[in-house]
C-alpha cells in the first residue's frame, strides 16, 4: 500500500539554517546530524531529499563528520533519480559529490539581498522557469561552486558568482541563494557578517531593510520553489 503523503528527507546542518519557508513542503522528515542524528545511508524509501545550508565548508569533514555521508546520499539520489534540492552548502555538497569543484569564494563572500538572473536554460526548467528573468534573493555564502559537475545545466547566475542555480539530470537542483530564509534567520546571518558588509559600504541594518522591502518577492520565490519541487516529487511517486 502506498503512503498517503510523500517522505521527503531533510538534512538540516545548523540551527542557524532551518527549513524556514521550505517547511511548506509535504511529508518532511528532518534529520539533524549536528545534534548527533545519523544521515541515512540510502535513498530507499525516500520520495525526495532536501539538504540545507550551514556555516561549515563542504570539505570540512573533521568539523562536520556527517558531510561524507551527506555527499554520498546526494550522489545516490542523483543516480537513482530521487528528487533532490540543495540550498547553499547543500548545493555545494551536491556539486562536490557529483564531480564539481567548491572553493572559498574567489571574490569574497556574497552577502545581502542581491539580484539573480535566470539563464535561457533556466527559463525552460521546472524549478526556475516560473521565476522572473531577474529576481532578488537572500545571499550568505563564503564559499562557492567554481566548477559545475559534468553534465550540469546552469539555470541562474549573478554578477558576483556565476553558479547560482543548476540542475543535474532531470530531478536534482542546487541553488546558491537562500529561498528558505525568513526575516529573523536572515537578520542573524547579517549580524555575523558585519565586516563583510562594511567592506561593501553597507551594514546589517541596511541589509535587513532590503529584505523587508523585498518580502513579497522573496515569499513568491520561495512559494514557486516549493510548488515546483513538490510537483516533481508527486510526479516521481506516480
Amino acid at each position: 500500500m502506498s503512503r498517503a503523503t510523500p517522505r521527503v528527507l531533510v538534512v538540516e546542518q545548523s540551527d542557524s539554517a532551518p527549513l524556514g519557508r521550505l517547511a511548506a513542503l509535504d511529508g518532511l522528515d528532518v534529520v539533524r546530524p549536528h545534534h548527533g542524528e545519523a544521515v541515512p545511508t540510502s535513498t530507499e524509501g525516500l520520495d525526495g531529499l532536501v539538504v540545507l545550508g550551514g556555516h561549515m565548508a563542504a570539505w570540512e569533514d573533521d568539523d562536520a563528520p556527517w558531510l561524507p555521508a551527506t555527499r554520498q546520499l546526494l550522489l545516490e539520489a542523483v543516480r537513482h533519480g530521487t528528487p533532490t534540492f540543495g540550498v547553499c552548502l547543500g548545493a555545494q555538497l551536491l556539486a562536490m559529490a557529483c564531480g564539481g569543484t567548491v572553493e572559498r569564494a574567489p571574490d569574497g563572500p556574497e552577502v545581502g539581498v542581491l539580484s539573480v538572473h535566470v539563464t535561457d536554460a533556466g527559463r525552460a526548467d521546472v524549478l526556475t522557469g516560473t521565476l522572473p528573468p531577474s529576481f532578488v534573493a537572500p545571499q550568505a555564502h563564503h564559499d562557492a561552486v567554481v566548477e559545475l559537475p559534468p553534465g550540469a545545466e546552469l539555470l541562474a547566475t549573478s554578477v558576483a558568482y556565476r553558479h547560482q542555480a543548476f540542475r543535474l539530470g532531470d530531478s536534482a537542483w542546487g541553488v546558491q541563494y537562500h529561498p528558505e530564509a525568513t526575516a529573523d534567520v536572515f537578520a542573524g546571518w547579517m549580524a555575523k557578517d558585519v565586516e563583510v558588509l562594511a567592506a561593501r559600504g553597507t551594514d546589517p541594518a541596511s541589509a535587513i531593510k532590503d529584505f523587508a522591502a523585498a518580502e513579497d518577492e522573496l515569499a513568491a520565490t520561495a512559494c514557486a520553489h516549493v510548488g515546483a519541487f513538490a510537483g516533481v516529487v508527486r510526479a516521481r511517486r506516480g
